[in-house]
């Protein structure tokens, strides 16, 4: 069975770097149309719009872009998210709260509002929403970024439920280490004056102490992405995909 992506439209947000870019090519290299949203679109695959998620306006411009462009969306990937890594909980004021809340969340819950119906119109279609091990692992570094991965995964399971009826699939990846500009960011506070590698090396090894001995490249969980977005995944939703070297070991 082939992934069925060929000329179909797939809406990536955080597409400009990371998870969200390594996607959008992916889903590129499959036949589908992209249109790839962040802050920065200047690396995006696709067709590029530039747009702030964390706001309604934002949310509706880009899905007016993509409509108006493409006539439709039959793929959903939610990516974008703000992790900034914190002190502890006191360190956290309201309106970093509100932040987080507002582009992890909202973000996702404003975009499927407004595509959801389109892809029921359209016959089906299939929504990806990208979690975190954080949403079942909470750490105080990222709590926020915890609690709001938290509730797009409940998200997820609720509108798969819903809309299953109607064709529309909703499934989520939960990506573990990643090496992306944000993990790099953290592993510069940790390197100590090595350099990145090693003290990746030593995340992987010594701190987490990953199965696999690595942590992700973007791409991993992109071919994840790609199989749920695509028809060899059509029995699958409600479902929540580990990408994390086996570093979850909970039932």
């Amino acid at each position: 069975m082939s992934d069925g992506l060929a000329g179909r439209i797939a809406l990536v947000t955080g597409a400009g770097s990371g998870i969200g870019l390594a996607v959008a090519r992916r889903l590129a290299e499959a036949g589908a149309e992209v249109v790839s949203a962040d802050l920065d679109t200047s690396d995006c695959a696709g067709f590029a719009v530039t747009a702030d998620l964390g706001t309604a306006t934002g949310v509706d411009d880009l899905v007016a872009a993509a409509t108006d462009r493409f006539g439709g969306v039959d793929v959903l990937v939610n990516n974008v998210a703000v992790a900034p890594y914190r002190d502890g909980f006191t360190d956290i004021d309201d309106a970093s709260w509100q932040r987080s809340w507002d582009v992890n969340v909202m973000s996702g819950v404003r975009l499927c509002r407004a595509v959801i119906p389109i892809m029921v119109d359209r016959g089906g279609g299939s929504v990806v929403m990208i979690g975190s091990e954080a949403a079942r692992h909470p750490t105080p570094r990222l709590l926020d970024y915890s609690v709001t991965k938290a509730a797009l995964l409940s998200l997820a399971k609720a509108l798969a439920f819903e809309y299953g009826p109607h064709g529309v699939r909703v499934n989520t990846v939960a990506p573990g280490p990643t090496r992306t500009a944000t993990m790099d960011a953290y592993l510069a506070s940790l390197a100590g004056g090595s350099d990145l590698d090693a003290a990746a090396d030593h995340l992987v090894r010594d701190v987490r102490k990953l199965p696999l001995g690595r942590m992700n490249d973007p791409e991993d969980v992109a071919e994840v992405v790609l199989f749920l977005a695509g028809d060899r995944a059509r029995q699958v939703t409600g479902s929540e995909y580990g990408v994390n070297a086996g570093s979850t070991a909970s039932m």
